[in-house]
């Protein structure tokens, strides 16, 4: 496969590849090598994910792209594919259905660095969809979309349109006092139907539909400015997290998806919207008073420069930030993905792609108790 395969990617191989090394190719057939072309060869044992245009008449695979090692899988069950028939994957005017959603324009290039299709964005939703609903369903969201792919126009949508299936529309009332209409999802299928109208990013409130006037998150989204050293970030974690600790205060970890990291605090939703954005901005003032020369409340981009703004505003109403699990639209495929606390000082904001949180949602959830808090703010 001669693309997919990041330099993050390709130090874990190595490491995978050092006990299974031979001198032999395990092949029946060969292909010849290419001039100047380095090979090593290991046991057949590892199974990889590898989307590719066709088989050639020799049995090779053309424009294969690497997608990432497939755990799940014993490399001794893998079989060749056969071609399903037709009407089992197929409906008329050549329209894929995902969880009874008509797909169109499959193949549509979304990321082109990275050659990830449509149909790939859909599937990697439906695979993260158990992880990601709990934090993503009944929730107030506003939208990325990217229909021709990230390089073209991309735009931002909270106001439902005509094209409203497999969504909730829900009124709300504005500070101003104007009614406008929001929109949430319910389930997997509303997932998929905004994944195939071609939505990247997912952005919620933080409180749930339920209970609208009462957040049951608080997030903190730690922004640096441009060329600060990611040890320095890192740093800013641990201080929030230690500043919340203080406070009796379980916090949790993820990766933006861009420059920082954000870290988010369950709360049973007893508090309003102005008592949990007072309470947010008074941690990240503590923050800015901890270390001034690093640290800044301020909102305004002049005074953030060589600092990292600590981001409270996330958590007023009707404010937004992004979902775990949620791609973004951005160069790379990179995920706001969760971690856990130990994984700080190895895992970069942006360093989750697609195919690497495909393989983490089949391991332990670092969130796994966050709905299980009873963190109460008055």
């Amino acid at each position: 496969a001669g693309t997919g395969i990041s330099e993050a990617e390709g130090k874990r191989l190595e490491a995978e590849f050092k006990g299974i090394l031979r001198d032999t190719p395990p092949f029946t057939s060969f292909p010849k090598l290419r001039a100047n072309e380095s090979v090593f060869f290991v046991e057949p044992e590892l199974v990889a994910e590898v989307k590719f245009a066709e088989w050639t008449k020799e049995n090779q695979l053309r424009q294969a792209s690497y997608k990432g090692l497939r755990t799940d899988k014993n490399a001794k069950e893998v079989r060749l594919e056969k071609t399903a028939p037709i009407e089992e994957s197929i409906m008329e005017n050549g329209k894929f259905e995902i969880k009874g959603v008509k797909i169109s324009s499959p193949d549509k290039v979304i990321f082109e660095t990275e050659n990830i299709t449509k149909l790939d964005v859909i599937r990697y939703y439906e695979q993260v969809a158990n992880r990601m609903l709990p934090y993503l369903s009944h929730r107030v969201l506003s939208i990325v979309r990217c229909p021709k792919g990230i390089s073209q126009s991309c735009f931002y949508k909270k106001h439902p349109g005509a094209d409203n299936k497999g969504i909730v529309t829900i009124p709300i009332i504005s500070s101003e006092g104007k009614t406008e209409e929001y929109f949430y999802i319910e389930n997997e299928t509303g997932l998929i139907y905004e994944a195939q109208m071609g939505t990247i990013e997912f952005h919620t409130w933080g409180s749930r539909v339920e209970a609208i006037e009462n957040p049951d998150m608080m997030v903190f989204d730690l922004d640096p400015d441009e060329g600060m050293d990611i040890e320095q970030v890192r740093i800013g974690v641990m201080d929030i997290k230690s500043i919340l600790e203080e406070l009796s205060l379980k916090s949790y970890l993820k990766t933006s998806g861009g420059k920082g990291y954000h870290v988010v605090v369950p709360l049973k939703p007893t508090a309003t919207w102005e008592v949990i954005n007072t309470f947010a901005r008074k941690i990240a003032e503590v923050m800015e008073q901890k270390r001034p020369d690093r640290h800044t409340s301020n909102v305004r981009k002049a005074k953030r420069a060589g600092k990292i703004f600590i981001d409270w505003i996330r958590n007023g109403r009707g404010a937004t930030s992004v979902a775990p699990y949620s791609l973004r639209a951005r160069k790379g495929a990179s995920v706001s993905m969760p971690l856990s606390w130990a994984e700080l000082n190895t895992v970069a904001p942006d360093e989750i792609g697609m195919s690497e949180a495909l393989k983490r949602i089949n391991g332990l959830d670092p969130w796994h108790d966050f709905f299980m808090n009873n963190q109460v703010i008055r």
